[in-house]
C-alpha cells in the first residue's frame, strides 16, 4: 500500500496517485466527532422526554428538524462543491454544530431544542459532501477502503455518544451537554488542518484535466441502479431510525432495564455496526459492491424478525448480528453510486447522505405517531421486514459490469 504515513503531518501533503493515509484517518477521526455530537442527541431523548414531558410524536419531531435539515442540505452542498470546492466550509459547518450544542444544554423550552437540533443538522449537512469528498481525493484508488475507514469514524461515534450520554448528561442534567461543544471546537482545528490539505490539493492540480473512470453501461441501467440504490438506502435507514431513536424505549419497556442500561444495549448495537463498516470496505474493494449489499441488507431479515420475539439475552446478541451485518452497505452504496455516475462525487455523496438522514428523520417521526397509538414493539415487529427490499439488489450491476472502460 502506498500511503503518506512518512511525511510530516505538520504540512498539508498532496499525494494525488498515492492513498494518503493521513488525511483519511483525520476525516474518519472528525466523522466520529461529529457523530458523537449527533448520536448524543438521540441518547437524551429519555432525559428530555421527563424534563420536558414530552409525547413520542415530539420525540420524533426532534430527529426529523435535525436529519431533514441535513438532508435538505446535502445535495445542495455537494452539487455546489462539485463545480467549486469550498475547502474550509468544513469547519465553518463544525461551528453551527458547536452553535447547536450551546443552544441544546440551555433550552428552555421544546421550540429551542428543535432550533438547536436543527443547527446540528446544518453542521452535518456541510461536513458528510465535503469530508466524503476528502476521503476519495485521498483514496489513491481504494475507494471502498477510503470509504469505510471514513464511515467507520462516524460508527464509533454514533456508539460512543450513547455511553458518554449515559454515564455524563443523564447523571448531571441538561447543563453538561454544554461540555461536548469543547468535540466540537477539536473538530474544528483538526478541519482546518484537512482544509489545508484539500486547498493545496485543488493548487497541485489546477488546470490538468479530470480522469473520469467511465463505465459502459446505458442510461437506462444506471437510472434504475441509482433508483434500487435510492431504495436500499430507504429499507437500511428506516430501519436504524427505529434503533437510535427508541430502541431505548423498547428494551426499557419490554424488559425493565434501567436508562443506563438501556443505552449500554444501545453501545453494543452501535458497536457491532462500526466493526461491520471496517469489514464491509475491503470486502467490497476485493469483490464488489453488489455482493456487500446482497449480504448486508438482504442476509439481515432472518435477525430482524427474530428480535421482536427474543428474550433480553438473544435481543443483545439479535442486534449486534443485526448491526454488523447491515453496516457495510452503505459505504458500498455511496462507491457504487458514484461509480455510476463519474465526475459528481459531491452531489453524489450529498444525495445518498441526504435520503439517509431524510429518510431516517421522516421514519422517526412516522415510527413515533406509531408507537404512541400501537405501542414501541408494534414499531420493531413492522420494521423487521423492511430488509425484505434487499431482493431489488438483483437489479444492480456487478464489478464485471462497473469495470473501467
Amino acid at each position: 500500500m502506498a500511503d503518506a504515513t512518512s511525511k510530516p503531518i505538520g504540512k498539508p501533503h498532496v499525494a494525488p496517485e498515492k492513498t494518503v493515509l493521513p488525511i483519511i484517518l483525520a476525516a474518519s477521526f472528525c466523522h466520529m466527532l461529529n457523530d458523537i455530537m449527533q448520536s448524543m442527541i438521540s441518547a437524551i431523548y429519555p432525559m428530555l422526554k421527563a424534563d420536558f414531558n414530552l409525547d413520542f410524536w415530539q420525540i420524533g419531531m426532534l430527529t426529523l428538524a435535525f436529519q431533514c435539515t441535513a438532508s435538505l442540505l446535502q445535495p445542495v452542498i455537494g452539487t455546489i462543491t462539485d463545480r467549486k470546492p469550498y475547502p474550509y466550509s468544513l469547519p465553518v459547518g463544525m461551528g453551527s454544530t458547536f452553535i447547536g450544542l450551546i443552544l441544546l444544554a440551555w433550552s428552555q423550552s421544546y421550540g429551542m431544542l428543535v432550533i438547536a437540533a436543527g443547527l446540528v443538522g446544518i453542521g452535518s449537512a456541510v461536513f458528510h459532501p465535503e469530508a466524503s469528498r476528502v476521503a476519495r481525493l485521498a483514496a489513491g484508488g481504494r475507494y471502498g477502503f477510503a470509504q469505510a475507514t471514513f464511515q467507520v469514524g462516524g460508527n464509533f461515534g454514533q456508539s460512543i455518544g450513547p455511553l458518554l450520554a449515559a454515564f455524563l448528561i443523564v447523571p448531571n442534567g441538561q447543563g453538561s451537554v454544554a461540555w461536548f461543544s469543547g468535540i466540537a471546537l477539536l473538530g474544528i482545528v483538526v478541519l482546518t488542518w484537512i482544509a489545508r490539505w484539500y486547498k493545496a490539493h485543488m493548487m497541485a492540480n489546477k488546470g490538468r484535466k479530470k480522469a473520469l473512470h467511465a463505465h459502459s453501461l446505458p442510461r437506462r441501467a444506471v437510472v434504475i441502479a441509482l433508483v434500487v440504490l435510492t431504495i436500499l438506502t430507504f429499507s437500511k435507514n428506516s430501519y436504524m431510525a427505529s434503533i437510535s431513536s427508541y430502541y431505548t424505549f423498547f428494551v426499557i419497556e419490554r424488559f425493565g432495564v434501567s436508562v443506563q442500561q438501556s443505552q449500554i444495549m444501545l453501545f453494543v448495537f452501535l458497536g457491532a455496526v462500526a466493526l461491520g463498516t471496517v469489514v464491509g470496505g475491503p470486502v467490497g474493494d476485493r469483490f464488489g459492491s453488489k455482493v456487500v449489499i446482497w449480504i448486508s441488507i438482504l442476509g439481515v431479515l432472518p435477525f430482524t424478525l427474530a428480535m421482536p420475539y427474543a428474550n433480553l439475552p438473544m435481543t443483545i446478541l439479535l442486534s449486534a448480528i443485526t448491526g454488523f451485518l447491515m453496516a457495510s452497505s452503505f459505504p458500498a452504496i455511496v462507491v457504487m453510486a458514484q461509480e455510476l455516475v463519474p465526475g459528481r462525487v459531491g452531489m453524489i455523496a450529498g444525495i445518498f447522505f441526504g435520503i439517509a438522514f431524510g429518510v431516517g428523520g421522516i421514519a422517526a417521526a412516522l415510527l413515533g405517531v406509531l408507537a404512541d397509538r400501537h405501542g414501541i414493539s408494534t414499531v420493531y415487529t413492522i420494521c423487521a421486514f423492511l430488509p425484505a427490499l434487499g431482493l431489488l439488489t438483483v437489479f444492480l450491476p456487478g464489478k464485471r459490469a462497473l469495470r473501467v472502460a
